[in-house]
């Protein structure tokens, strides 16, 4: 492991309970001079080749998050530790073999060191999903979750849910639905990504994390993978929402 520490961090104001995974645009070291220019840091970064970066210890509270929201929290960077993929598409190709070992190794860790739950395991675009589109819809949630690391959904649990209503299931997941278009715009980056069209220019995916062909329709696969997500984090989470 590499260390570049950087100086923007601050005391904690909770306990560790969460992490925030996310994607950036650029090699370690273009990345960095970024955060330097914009006064912004994570706790890790891990490079294509799968090599970690330590830019912030754990104890301290980075600025990753932003102005974000889960499961009815706020400041999330005093909750999390906040861990950056390099990705030149921004997560809409696939990250490589080499850094998903090391996420693995790196998430396990962090894990069993906090004691992190599977529903506190979250992608940028699910805590602030009217700002942003990463860790992307590439990103490799389903082999997290084949390697105990956070949730995937059974389509067969959707038959247990009687909810019907889109915003009561996001919200039950955890979701801030006060954009419902973000918010399912988020949910399928994440659990279907094929309903969100890549976009090749990243800059214009910055500026608009909503694509402008994304249409919040309420259709059969959409209902379906969202019930079969709500039950997942309905029966197996220990802490319930805070909402």
């Amino acid at each position: 492991m590499r260390q570049s520490l950087l100086t923007f961090f601050d005391e904690r104001k909770a306990d560790i309970s969460m992490l925030v995974l996310h994607s950036v645009a650029f090699n370690p070291e273009e990345a960095i001079k970024i955060f330097i220019e914009h006064g912004v840091s994570s706790h890790y970064i891990i490079a294509e080749d799968g090599e970690i970066w330590q830019l912030v210890d754990e104890s301290k509270r980075a600025w990753h998050a932003g102005k974000s929201k889960w499961r009815g929290f706020e400041d999330i960077n005093s909750r999390s530790v906040g861990i950056e993929f390099c990705s030149k598409s921004l997560g809409q190709t696939s990250f490589s073999e080499a850094q998903q070992k090391s996420a693995i190794e790196l998430l396990k860790s962090l894990i069993k060191k906090y004691d992190i739950k599977p529903e506190n395991i979250v992608g940028h675009s699910d805590i602030a999903p009217e700002r942003k589109p990463d860790p992307g819809k590439a990103f490799f949630w389903k082999t997290l979750a084949e390697n105990n690391i956070g949730w995937w959904f059974d389509v067969n649990d959707a038959a247990k849910v009687k909810e019907n209503r889109a915003d009561v299931l996001l919200a039950g997941i955890g979701y801030d639905i006060s954009d419902i278009v973000a918010a399912a715009c988020a949910f399928c980056r994440r659990f279907l990504p094929s309903k969100v069209i890549s976009e090749s220019d990243i800059n214009k995916l910055i500026v608009n994390p909503i694509p402008e062909n994304f249409v919040f329709a309420e259709d059969e696969e959409f209902l379906t993978t969202l019930k079969a997500v709500y039950y997942k984090y309905l029966k197996e989470s220990k802490t319930p929402c805070n909402i």
